[in-house]
């Protein structure tokens, strides 16, 4: 199954072309099917939380359109370009350009441990021709977005906290102004303080216009923050509509099993009976 924008959403309107467009994606792992005609869009300045348990597909859609999985079929349009398609070479030069980016759930894989933050920061641009002077000027910049101070500059990812260190990744993400940024469980491994932190960053974003896909298993995170939520179950993306639609009046029984057990929306689902209840016909 295989699911599309409402006519409600930003992508589906007829402005701005979607800076992330999925069509019929399949990807498959020898016999086994990971991916099966999966379908989204992403507008500019949009976010979409795509949701699943471990096992879903999500991380594969994630690495798919970051080129790092071949599709078995379907197409991937990213800011215009065919990347489902595209070779080593191509992917190279977008990746230089910075169009699209990626957070980590362990910032410790988006950081180089021997840079300072200073140097993480502007290595995208330095890479881009951009002039030194204007690339630390754009470091500091993005470092305050992120709610971070000047005194972090010369510090390494292994005198920061968890939070820091995350908040740089996305400050490293953004430096670009990429058109699209991909988050993979970005607060999954933090404090709840820092968590709280995260998410407002990213509710900020919107206003930037980049398209962010928010990755997670954690439905009560991405609520928060999301525009539209797109839910995959066992490679299929069985739920996808506007996220207080997807939350309030949950469609697939998957979709109502995943709103009954997240902690900060059991106010509006089930008791462990009803959810003890969904899993069984979702699984009968």
């Amino acid at each position: 199954m295989s699911a599309r924008p409402s006519p409600g959403t930003p992508a589906a309107e007829g402005g701005a072309r979607p800076v992330l467009d999925i069509t019929g994606l399949h990807v498959h792992h020898g016999r086994r099917s990971i991916l099966r005609d999966v379908s989204l869009s992403v507008a500019p300045g949009e976010t979409v939380g795509v949701i699943g348990e471990t096992g879903s597909g999500k991380s594969t859609l994630a690495r798919a359109v970051l080129g790092l999985v071949r599709p078995s079929a379907g197409s991937i349009v990213v800011d215009g370009h065919d990347v489902g398609s595209y070779g080593r070479r191509q992917w190279r030069e977008l990746r230089r350009k910075g169009v699209v980016q990626y957070v980590f759930q362990d910032p410790l894989r988006s950081l180089d441990p021997d840079l300072t933050v200073a140097d993480s920061l502007a290595e995208p641009l330095l890479v881009q021709g951009v002039p030194r002077t204007e690339a630390a000027a754009r470091a500091r910049a993005f470092l305050a977005r992120v709610h971070l101070t000047e005194d972090l500059l010369d510090r390494l990812p292994g005198e920061l906290s968890g939070g820091q260190r995350q908040r740089v990744a996305v400050a490293r993400a953004l430096v670009t102004e990429p058109r699209l940024v991909l988050l993979d469980e970005p607060v999954s491994a933090l404090d709840s303080a820092n968590r709280v932190r995260v998410l407002e960053i990213l509710k900020e974003l919107r206003a930037s216009g980049v398209a962010l896909v928010f990755i997670s298993h954690d439905l009560g995170s991405v609520a928060g923050v999301a525009d539209r939520i797109a839910v995959l179950h066992q490679g299929e993306l069985v739920e996808d509509g506007a996220a207080a639609d997807v939350v309030s009046r949950p469609r697939h029984l998957y979709t109502r099993l995943l709103v009954s057990s997240a902690p900060t929306l059991r106010g509006a689902s089930a008791d462990r009976a009803e959810r003890d209840a969904l899993r069984a016909l979702l699984h009968a």
